[in-house]
């Protein structure tokens, strides 16, 4: 099956061409049929699939037709262009919003198509620059169209088609509510589209208040793992992980990695410790100003940076192609990150290698992730940074839930300290 066999307008086909590809992934099998029809789509697939040109060349189709129509009519003769925003798609991160807007931009390159990008941590009034010169495809992040929104900036009122891309982190960092102050501000009767590397209960309760009648296609097994890397788990005491992490990046003279922090503290931690081990490394996460991140980020690409430790804000919206190898330096607390880091490799058919480095108090966690991918990861201990058996790091017990410790700081828990019993009075004669 090629491209063109999908009923795709020939500007996509010829630019898709040119670009090298020739025969469409499962999920652009799946996905862009359903989407010309335009039907509301559930769509679910392992990263660096080709997720985004699954949701990106049929809109972009529909788009063309329209700009056809208009030039054979009487308003094509004026040689105005429709203008008002079609298309809106939502992403949680501004690197995300980023690669979405790339992608829009080069399967558009040969088209009069125009697509605008919009985030915070960045100025306002070059994007509203860039929207008044005319939008078809906006992509953003909840918060800034907002405040677009709230400012009377833009309108949404023409919108055809709305997009949630990783809808489930989405709901993971709290946008809903923002979600749901969007609805009220576009037209009831759009397309509405569902794409994300995992979906979770939460994902599947959103859908049903938002999509009508929707196609749901999965085309791997559902929160399943790129198939093209290779997973390793390494038991090693907290104290020795960025000894070991240095080890290996020096000892196997990897050029370019890719570690994943929980926090931001914790990134700009560890970036220092491998400074001091000799291995140019950078820290990137969200307290670093979009101009920081975007060098950073570059420097990584080209090669400056030998090694880039990020929190989860890496862990969607990053797309290098060449990127070989992932470290999880600490598990994340939502399992269905782990899928989405490991997945910033074994990209778009490329072999890759994630290591998760997990102490003992992390081993609920790593239960988690099994539970999740369907499988069982067989820790191994690496000569040297063996864990020290005779001081194992506190327990490996899930620690009790936010509830639980709440509950009990307001003296509403269960108690070990209780009060012996009274003795009961006796009879007085």
């Amino acid at each position: 099956m090629s491209f063109a066999s999908l009923g795709l307008h020939k500007t996509l086909v010829n630019t898709v061409s040119e670009r090298g590809y020739s025969i469409p992934t499962p999920i652009q099998k799946a996905a862009i049929p359903a989407i010309l029809k335009q039907r509301d789509v559930m769509a679910g697939a392992q990263t660096g699939t080709g997720k985004t040109a699954a949701f990106a060349l049929p809109l972009l189709h529909r788009l063309l037709e329209q700009f056809d129509l208009d030039q054979t009519s009487e308003a094509g003769l004026t040689n105005q262009k429709y203008k008002k925003i079609s298309v809106l798609v939502l992403t949680p991160t501004r690197e995300l919003a980023q690669q979405v807007y790339n992608s829009f931009v080069t399967y558009s390159q040969n088209s009069s198509v125009q697509s605008v990008v919009v985030y915070g941590g960045a100025s306002i009034n070059t994007q509203i620059n860039a929207l008044d010169k005319g939008c078809d495809v906006l992509i953003a992040t909840p918060g800034r169209l907002l405040e677009l929104l709230m400012k009377n900036l833009i309108k949404l009122h023409d919108l055809k088609t709305l997009v949630l891309d990783e809808s489930d982190r989405m709901l993971d960092m709290g946008f809903i509510v923002d979600i749901q102050r969007i609805l009220t501000k576009i037209p009831s009767n759009r397309q509405t589209l569902f794409f994300s590397a995992t979906f979770n209960n939460d994902i599947f309760a959103l859908s049903k208040t938002l999509l009508k009648d929707p196609k749901l296609i999965e085309v791997d097994q559902r929160n399943a793992t790129a198939n093209k890397v290779k997973q390793l788990v390494y038991q090693v005491d907290s104290d020795k992980k960025s000894g070991l992490l240095s080890y290996l990046i020096g000892s196997k003279n990897w050029k370019q990695v890719l570690v994943f922090t929980r926090t931001k503290q914790g990134a700009d931690e560890l970036a220092k410790e491998m400074q001091k081990d000799g291995i140019a490394t950078q820290a990137f996460h969200g307290d670093k100003s979009q101009g920081a991140r975007d060098r950073v980020l570059a420097d990584f690409k080209a090669g400056n940076v030998r090694a880039l430790v990020a929190t989860d804000v890496a862990a969607r919206g990053l797309d290098i192609q060449q990127l070989q190898y992932v470290v999880n330096h600490e598990l994340p607390y939502n399992a269905e990150d782990y899928i989405h880091r490991i997945g910033r490799t074994g990209r778009a058919g490329l072999e890759g290698l994630a290591i998760s480095l997990v102490s003992a108090k992390e081993s609920y966690l790593l239960a988690d992730i099994e539970k999740l991918v369907g499988e069982h990861f067989n820790p191994q201990w690496f000569p040297g940074f063996e864990p020290d058996l005779d001081k194992q790091e506190s327990s490996t017990k899930r620690p009790p839930s936010k509830k639980t410790l709440r509950a009990k700081a307001l003296g509403k828990g269960p108690r070990n300290d209780k009060k012996p019993m009274k003795k009961p009075r006796q009879n007085r004669r």
